[in-house]
């Protein structure tokens, strides 16, 4: 943007900062940023505004636009269809046209006086990967006369600790190929699989995400093939890493998706990705139990929803189960996220079974509503022709409520 003359008042990269301390200290950097950012709107009154996802900013930047009468055009709308619902009245104030990506997005505003269009998700538009099967596998050091799995636990730290070790006892038992419920690994010990070799059936494939240090994970593997080795082996024999399958690590989660025979995913934009690419798996996560406990008093779904809550009135919270309005992949959440039950969800993946075709077949029809329409535009180029619209008019598009500001 920056070189088709793009004026940038305000970098993201200059006010983007991780961490608790980091952000206490660059506080009155980030605040100036902001008000610099302000200034601008106010001094320059652009003829519109496009916001981009971020809602604790841009719900106030929003507030300073609506009121210098700035149009503004929201792409990648904040989840307010499952919580935060008061925010609403911000959007029904402040933005012109909400942007959406998800198909049921759009009704759920239009329903609430909000123009809306659902324009599409850019993952859907993506080629699927080119490269062969026995190319990957040569890149990679993969044997391709083994089954692949893929293993994506998640793009932060926090998820990497939490979900990553339950996947790598997974991956080190024979749980799958047996699908037994009592090899498992309680923190004190892991009992010997029946078959020592059960693994060796198996290739698990590991994408690394951009925001993880690779070499740091490679040390946490590390770290787990011990303790594994600890629990696995009596003290009168040798453990060896070559008792224990490897994890190969690679760098692009769209191709290991594309050639995995099946895959577990992290609940996340991962799902979309393997939805659109087709690949069979089952969606995992675990936080804290008090940030559970909130999220399941905070987060509640709009009547547009079919009722889909499990036996323990967990609501899903895989996206692609929203998109396709029934429970499309399994969940595994919280204390039901142990290595005995992701193989026993898994298995019927792995071989030709009716619960494979039928989810190969509900992610081909999620891929098909990630996609409005049959023409060749693209979500961007659909985002681009409705700010160019915004531009053609005279007067600014009128909010679609009348609703006093709230606070903010």
């Amino acid at each position: 943007m920056a070189a088709e003359g793009q004026h940038q008042t305000v970098r993201a990269e200059d006010v983007a900062v991780m961490g608790i301390t980091e952000i206490l200290r660059h506080i009155p950097r980030i605040v100036a940023s902001y008000r610099k950012l302000v200034r601008s709107i106010q001094r320059e009154k652009p003829d519109v505004a496009i916001l981009i996802d971020f809602p604790d900013v841009n719900f106030r930047l929003a507030k300073h636009l609506h009121a210098a009468g700035v149009p503004v055009i929201w792409f990648v709308s904040p989840q307010l269809w499952a919580w935060k619902r008061s925010r609403l009245r911000w959007v029904q104030q402040r933005v012109s046209k909400m942007m959406v990506i998800f198909p049921f997005e759009e009704t759920f505003y239009r329903n609430r006086g909000v123009a809306a269009e659902f324009i599409g998700h850019p993952l859907a538009e993506a080629p699927l990967p080119t490269i062969t099967r026995e190319d990957y596998a040569a890149q990679h050091n993969l044997d391709p006369a083994k089954i692949w799995i893929a293993l994506l636990p998640g793009s932060r730290w926090k998820e990497i600790r939490a979900n990553l070790p339950t996947l790598h006892e997974l991956a080190v038992s024979d749980l799958i190929a047996t699908h037994s419920s009592e090899i498992t690994f309680d923190g004190d010990r892991l009992e010997l699989p029946t078959n020592a070799a059960a693994h060796t059936l198996y290739e698990f494939i590991l994408p690394v995400a951009s925001t993880i240090d690779r070499t740091r994970l490679e040390a946490y593997i590390a770290s787990l093939d011990r303790e594994a080795l600890r629990y696995m082996f009596p003290e009168n024999r040798q453990p060896t890493t070559g008792n224990l399958p490897r994890l190969t690590l690679v760098p692009d989660a769209r191709e290991a998706l594309f050639h995995a025979r099946a895959s577990v995913v992290a609940s996340g934009t991962a799902t979309i990705q393997a939805a659109v690419i087709g690949n069979p798996f089952v969606v995992v996560y675990r936080v804290s139990p008090l940030t559970f406990a909130l999220a399941k008093k905070l987060v509640e779904y709009p009547e547009e929803f079919p009722h889909m809550a499990d036996a323990s009135g967990n609501q899903p919270i895989a996206m692609v189960n929203l998109i396709a309005q029934r429970r499309l992949v399994p969940e595994l959440l919280q204390q039901n996220f142990t290595a005995a039950n992701v193989a026993q969800a898994l298995a019927p993946l792995l071989a030709d079974t009716p619960e494979r075709a039928d989810q190969i077949a509900g992610l081909a029809e999620v891929r098909a509503l990630l996609s409005p329409g049959e023409t060749q535009a693209t979500a961007i180029t659909r985002l681009a022709a409705a700010v160019l619209d915004a531009l053609c008019k005279s007067e600014p598009v009128e909010s679609s409520s009348k609703l006093s500001d709230g606070p903010n």
